[in-house]
């Protein structure tokens, strides 16, 4: 198809590493999967994921007019192992995806353009552009799309480009065919679901966020499960474990994207230095990071988690300052902290 081909090589152009299509429109399991997910309290406090359900199920719910899908994903695969620094237990582990810029921006900025050439080329057509800041399946619409298929983590998984693949949507009354769904390449493998450090995966293919790392340190407010907290180690935000070990990133290439380079302080960063940050300092540290959504306080109370996991004596004061904290859930994990170190 002539506007398909010609979609596809301006979006290549504008740096997308991976473009499909598929109809506005997903299969009823869709739906199961996530109300199953929703019924079993895995979106813990996620509240906007019941309230916006059928959106997230139905394309043309969130937009009645739309007909097919442009799935895009940008590579923003690592250059070096991103495991590497959970062995650093004075240091802490950030997820690759937030060393640098918010991704959401570089995203959306490509994909209004994208929609800004479509619109100049098919003037009549009505064009929307998704991040995942709304509520989109962006992983079954991939997959559907054929950018890859979601693993056994729940993550999608490109042949060529393994697992680090941001995704966005356009949304559009084009009636650009039928999509080409990428079927499931997994096998028999079991590494996303063994290497989790907190047995998030109740089976393959599920994932219960309520014990998942990276929304514990991320969406999640208030006192982590004191029974977590000795699996997080020194992961503050995110967790890229399941996306690391999977045996398809051997294809897997670093990006090209400067946005995307990490910035040295936040690719080991001290534990002790962290810890530190007042409101202002964290917000000036942060400027521009997707890090700066959670804001100072649910941050440090992650610094303090990982000093608790440190085994290091010399942490100790560091979680002692903070003990009596403005903040009581900081105050809670800076003792909690302090009493499990020597």
């Amino acid at each position: 198809m002539q506007a398909r081909d010609a979609i596809q090589a301006q979006a290549h152009a504008l740096g997308f590493d991976a473009v499909g299509f598929t109809r506005a429109h997903l299969a009823p399991e869709v739906r199961a999967r996530l109300l199953h997910f929703l019924a079993e309290g895995r979106h813990g406090s996620m509240g906007w994921m019941e309230d916006r359900a059928e959106q997230r199920a139905h394309p043309r719910v969130l937009w009645p007019d739309a007909v097919s899908v442009v799935a895009l994903g940008l590579n923003y695969g690592p250059d070096s192992d991103p495991l590497e620094t959970l062995d650093q237990h004075d240091r802490a582990t950030i997820s690759v995806y937030a060393r640098n810029r918010d991704y959401h921006d570089v995203l959306k900025k490509r994909l209004k353009a994208l929609g800004r050439w479509m619109a100049s080329q098919w003037p009549r057509a009505g064009i929307k552009v998704f991040v995942d800041t709304a509520p989109v399946a962006e992983k079954p619409l991939a997959q559907d799309a054929g950018l890859g298929w979601q693993g056994k983590h729940t993550n999608l998984v490109s042949r060529g480009l393994g697992s680090w693949l941001f995704l966005g949507e356009v949304f559009t009354t084009l009636d650009l065919g039928d999509g080409a769904p990428e079927p499931d390449h997994c096998g028999s493998c079991r590494a996303c679901l063994d290497v989790c450090p907190t047995d998030a995966f109740p089976a393959p293919r599920q994932l219960d966020a309520r014990r998942c790392i990276s929304y514990l340190t991320i969406e999640h407010k208030g006192p982590i499960d004191e029974a977590l907290r000795p699996l997080m180690g020194n992961r503050i935000y995110g967790c890229d474990d399941c996306l690391a070990v999977c045996p398809w990133n051997k294809f897997a290439q670093a990006h090209s994207e400067p946005a995307f380079a990490p910035r040295a302080e936040l690719t080991a960063p001290k534990l002790a230095d962290l810890a530190r940050l007042d409101d202002a300092a964290f917000r000036a540290m942060f400027s521009g990071s997707p890090i700066k959504r959670i804001g100072r306080d649910r941050f440090v109370r992650n610094v303090m988690i990982a000093i608790g996991n440190s085994g290091d004596a010399a942490l100790r004061p560091t979680a002692q300052a903070l003990a009596e904290d403005a903040d009581p859930t900081v105050a809670d994990a800076a003792r909690w902290a302090a009493a499990r170190l020597p």
